[in-house]
């Protein structure tokens, strides 16, 4: 049977929208099922705050009365008003959230996004976007043998082959590197951490939940100026951390986020987190009726193998400095030790880092940080 498409438009179809997912991936054991209330909320406009910014339409696919894949398409307005250096620009349009059954559904979902951004003037797309730079960039094309960390995609391996051969090149690869936390850093490391230990002018604080707005604001502050120049970057708004903020306080513990300060001024933060997908994989992405119960359970002293940095940034005046790779090193052994001591982790995530990233992948690196998944950003011209 043909497939035919057709846009969402009502509640239910949104929720049909979110729920293939569940149905498509239900037999890969290396997917891990996101909470349903948070993945309807991400394609919800007035619930994200990625749409105050952005315009969005979601797709289906059907055959033969069954649905048999989605696609979302959306052009972001803080995108289109980035420089061209930084991946940004007019007429570039974005699609993501790609699900489908079988090649010949991908490529009228595909088709279908790329008619929808003509129609809006879009005269490119960069993709998959799911929505926002900041939500889950990419396609995973290497490191489909292990689960993905909290708030990393995972996507079906076939799904490469399926959209290259439609025009689509890669413009960016994304990576994130695995490392072994149990043992210490290596002596080079740990001299780095003891000469900013003898600096007067250097203090490494925890975060003060108390503080948990004043906090994020800082780090968002922080943020803004050290990732402005990268690729890909769009600001982060005010509502946007605010957003995320309520959504991620649950899992802040205050000895995993550290913010560096330099005679006495925040220049830096780190941010980690208790992988999350490992607390939540038996829950098939339900709170209701017992998977609220047992994830606040396991939220209230977390134990887990994985701990994931999902954000590091030095403000603009100190990157490439000596200083700058001091500071991260020690955020990250101070966070090293209370992850092991605290949590009972052994593993350790830092990403996802711009392939062309040089500075960030150094440190990595030298941490014995092992690059683990990749996944890849497209461009094609419409």
């Amino acid at each position: 049977m043909a497939v035919s498409i057709r846009p969402v438009s009502s509640k239910a179809d949104r929720k049909r929208f979110v729920e293939l997912a569940y149905t498509l991936n239900a037999a890969d054991p290396n997917w891990v099922p996101p909470l349903r209330m948070e993945a309807l909320e991400l394609v919800t406009p007035g619930k994200n705050p990625f749409y105050e910014h952005a315009e969005q339409q979601l797709f289906l696919a059907e055959r033969d009365g069954a649905l048999a894949g989605r696609i979302s398409a959306h052009i972001d307005k803080l995108l289109l008003a980035m420089p061209a250096e930084q991946g940004g620009g007019p007429g570039i349009g974005n699609w993501g959230l790609l699900e489908a059954v079988d090649q010949e559904t991908a490529t009228a979902l595909i088709a279908q996004a790329e008619d929808w951004l003509r129609a809006k003037g879009m005269t490119s797309v960069m993709a998959p976007i799911s929505c926002s730079i900041w939500e889950e960039p990419g396609l995973l094309i290497q490191g489909h043998d292990h689960p993905p960390t909290v708030m990393m995609g995972h996507d079906n391996p076939a799904y490469q082959g399926w959209i290259e051969p439609l025009g689509y090149s890669g413009i960016k690869d994304l990576l994130t590197y695995d490392l072994d936390i149990a043992k210490p850093f290596p002596p080079l490391v740990q001299r780095i951490v003891s000469s900013g230990e003898r600096n007067p002018r250097i203090h490494i604080r925890k975060v003060d939940r108390s503080r948990f707005d004043e906090e994020a604001a800082l780090i968002l502050s922080i943020l803004n100026d050290a990732w402005s120049d990268n690729w890909g970057f769009v600001p982060i708004t005010a509502s946007e951390i605010a957003y995320t903020g309520k959504k991620l306080k649950p899992i802040v513990f205050e000895d995993l986020i550290r913010v560096a300060e330099v005679d006495g001024e925040p220049v830096a933060f780190m941010m980690t987190l208790p992988d999350l997908n490992e607390l939540m994989a038996d829950l098939d992405g339900r709170l209701f009726p017992f998977g609220w119960a047992k994830l606040l359970w396991r939220l209230r002293k977390p134990r887990v193998k994985t701990m994931r940095v999902p954000l590091m940034g030095v403000v603009k005046k100190l990157q490439a400095t000596r200083l700058a790779s001091q500071l991260a090193f020690m955020m990250i052994e101070y966070i090293r030790r209370d992850s092991v001591a605290n949590y009972g982790a052994t593993r350790g995530e830092i990403g996802w880092i711009l392939e062309n990233n040089q500075g960030m992948r150094s440190i990595a690196e030298t941490v014995e940080g092992k690059v683990n998944k990749i996944y890849r950003i497209y461009s094609k011209t419409l």
